[in-house]
């Protein structure tokens, strides 16, 4: 985490430099250099460490579900067992009253063993619901949460390897494979160049939405789409792939219009925030993104949410059933108890 904030902070200051330089005179040159520092300090160092800071916690935080899980099934099994060995007790009790004292019915004592029935059936459900709760937030939303917001870091950095393609001529052969690069890792089609990519998306994307089990394609949006689970969430994350097809096209389009030398064009069609133009169509998908990911993200809050409720709901009940069980077990044994005094 330090070297992070330390190459971030370097990050920073080579931008400082590049725009100050950018507007002084002559300061051209060295502004083009401090920029390729700092595209280069991003793309070896900055991004790469983020990605393990994301990685680490997110391990950690697996590593958390799965002790959690595991004890809740040992909590279930425990819980089982103490529940019988209650249960048989309270029995036993009852036919050695019956028994020694000629008593067919102590009327406690039966209410003891319901109460005690009721304690073990809401522990269950307690630790039950708890489990279930658990694995919706982890594997239902958060998988999604990590994968959506790994597409949204290589969406950016991919917007701006297009913009760098711009910018630096004598670098674009680096950052257009850059671009292909991350957009495979969004939407991986197997031998795809920039120049087949598009129609290798829509090819693999009519077959997905014929069949949603076809493995057609990779990607972070292809892990998004194989955990669909909420109300909403499939058909947000297909606009958000298809808000991207619209995006790559436009790519297709600037690197058309520089090929024919018609610099200024390429340039405006990036940069505009116009209706069918690049930055447009990009703050389209990224607010698809937005949408799908606060689906799950919602999801995810409302899990953790629903399992505080249920044990702040469930607990009470069934630590009063046990002491009910308790106190009417007592009450029961009190009359034989007496008769020996």
């Amino acid at each position: 985490m330090e070297t992070l904030t330390e190459d971030f902070a370097r990050y920073q200051k080579l931008l400082g430099r590049t725009l100050e330089n950018d507007g002084r005179a002559g300061g051209k040159a060295d502004a083009l250099a401090d920029y390729r520092a700092a595209t280069d300090l991003l793309a070896e160092r900055l991004l790469p460490e983020a990605r393990v800071l994301v990685e680490a916690n997110d391990h950690a935080f697996d590593a958390t579900y799965i002790a959690e899980r595991s004890d809740l099934a040992t909590q279930s099994t425990v819980l089982a067992a103490l529940g019988l060995v209650l249960f048989a007790v309270l029995v036993l009790l009852q036919w050695y009253l019956a028994r020694r004292f000629h008593r067919v019915l102590n009327p406690a004592l039966p209410a003891a063993t319901a109460c005690g029935l009721i304690a073990l059936v809401l522990g269950l459900h307690l630790v039950t619901a708890s489990g279930e709760q658990l694995r919706a937030a982890r594997r239902d939303a958060f998988d999604s949460v990590v994968a959506l917001t790994r597409a949204r870091a290589l969406a950016y950095d991919a917007n701006a390897d297009e913009s760098r393609y711009l910018l630096d001529p004598s670098r674009r052969a680096a950052y257009e494979q850059s671009f292909l690069a991350k957009s495979q890792q969004l939407y991986g089609v197997e031998g795809a160049a920039l120049s087949s990519y598009d129609a290798k998306l829509g090819g693999t994307w009519a077959r997905y939405r014929a069949d949603h089990e076809d493995r057609v394609f990779t990607g972070e949006f292809r892990r998004e789409l194989d955990n669909i689970t909420f109300t909403g969430e499939r058909a947000a994350a297909e606009r958000t792939v298809e808000a991207y097809a619209v995006y790559q096209r436009d790519d297709r389009t600037i690197r058309s219009l520089l090929a024919q030398g018609e610099d200024r064009e390429a340039i405006a069609f990036c940069i505009s925030w116009e209706p069918d133009k690049s930055n447009a169509h990009f703050g389209a998908w990224m607010k698809a993104l937005d949408e799908v990911t606060g689906i799950n993200q919602a999801a995810f809050d409302g899990a953790v949410r629903d399992g505080r409720n249920t044990a702040a709901g469930l607990l009470p009940w069934a630590v009063g059933a046990l002491l009910a069980a308790g106190v009417l077990t007592v009450l029961g044994l009190r009359p034989r108890l007496a008769e020996f005094r």
